[in-house]
């Protein structure tokens, strides 16, 4: 078991506050958006077995049956198959979607085929992996998932009463669903830049103005003026996730993160395609290529047991639970037949083996645990456990 060091990443949209707050730290005035626990090439985590400090990823490489034992290598090959965040999110992320296994590698192998530089703006795939994910909730946490029911959609678009917004408003009702849908992202995204301008401040004007149903997107123009994507966005299902409550988030589901501090597990991979609400590439007939043109409910989840409270998601290469510790509660134990890592999110819990003796974990603080070492978690707070299925 060893204590990990791990990187936050200062994107635009992060929090400068809220990581911080979590670490019982001063902010530094920056952004800290995400806290990333894992392997990943992009900033793998550190850690220090006596040899001085290395990265999470070279100790994995040098022995990987050793760390991830030998069925998570034989199921996901020879890296730690997911990434666990803490995601502040001060300002809201971009409406995105992820492509599923086969269109990952698909569209890595053309990208590299052509010769496209893997750190390229206009880049799409970065590996040749999906990118499941999973959200879980610290503070109240919005967000946007999924695609409304078209006739929903055009009843939210037509009571701004912004005239431009008609033909959209047309097309949502004239279509079976998954044609209404496309339609409508489609020429969203494909309109006159300096038209949709104009129509995107209409839009958020009457958003402010109304209220309502209407106040999650009102706020997106201060960020993104002009941007098409706050039309796309009003296509989405609003979430607002409670301390605790989950989302999960499958391949071509459109989605984007709004405001709050979240735990987010993800399969090891950094693909995403944008749909809106960003400066970044937006590669729209690939982008296209993926969504998954139907309506979908965003599905909440709560953890389901007692004790091991698991988010219980249709994906192997990760799966996330919370253990709620309490004073001179009996040790939750904790098998070693799989790697993983834990985080506390609050209060001070105590992991211990016998292998590594014990360790003491405040908020923000993470331990990486190999395979075959068996853990007892105990203390007064929450810890975040990430781990695989075999």
């Amino acid at each position: 078991m060893d204590r990990l060091t791990n990187t936050i990443r200062p994107y635009a949209w992060g929090s400068a506050t809220a990581i911080p707050a979590l670490l019982g730290v001063e902010p530094t005035g920056e952004p800290q958006a995400e806290m990333w626990m894992g392997a990943h090439p992009g900033a793998p985590s550190r850690l220090d077995r006596g040899a001085g400090e290395t990265t999470l990823s070279a100790v994995i490489a040098a022995d990987p049956e050793g760390e991830l034992g030998p069925a998570a290598v034989a199921k996901f090959g020879p890296s730690l198959p997911f990434l666990l965040k803490i995601l502040a999110a001060g300002a809201p992320l971009s409406v995105q979607v992820h492509p599923d296994l086969a269109q990952a590698k698909a569209g890595f192998e053309d990208e590299e085929r052509r010769g496209v530089p893997i750190d390229a703006g206009h880049r799409n795939y970065k590996d040749a992996n999906h990118k499941p994910e999973l959200i879980c909730a610290l503070t109240p946490f919005d967000g946007l998932c999924g695609f409304r029911p078209p006739a929903e959609a055009a009843d939210l678009l037509e009571g701004l009463g912004v005239d431009s917004l008609k033909p959209y408003v047309d097309l949502l009702r004239a279509h079976p669903e998954e044609a209404a849908l496309r339609e409508v992202l489609t020429a969203v995204l494909g309109a006159d830049r300096a038209d949709m301008a104009h129509t995107v401040a209409e839009t958020a004007a009457a958003a402010e103005r109304l209220g309502g149903p209407y106040a999650p997107y009102a706020g997106l123009v201060h960020d993104y003026p002009g941007d098409p994507g706050v039309i796309a966005a009003m296509l989405l299902n609003h979430v607002r996730l409670q301390p605790g409550e989950a989302m999960f988030l499958g391949a071509g589901i459109p989605h984007a993160y709004l405001d709050g501090l979240g735990v987010e597990l993800m399969a090891n991979s950094d693909n995403v395609l944008r749909c809106g609400l960003t400066p970044k590439h937006v590669d729209v007939p690939e982008l296209l290529k993926v969504v998954v043109f139907e309506p979908s409910a965003p599905g909440v989840l709560r953890p389901e047991a007692d004790g091991e409270e698991v988010y219980e998601t249709p994906i192997d290469e990760f799966r996330l639970s919370r253990f709620a510790l309490a004073p001179g509660g009996a040790p939750h134990t904790l098998p070693g037949t799989t790697p993983q890592i834990l985080l506390c999110t609050a209060g001070q819990c105590t992991a211990r083996s016998a292998q590594a003796g014990e360790l003491a974990l405040v908020p923000g603080e993470s331990v990486f645990v190999p395979a075959g070492e068996t853990v007892e978690l105990s203390g007064n707070g929450t810890v975040f456990r990430a781990t695989v299925v075999v």
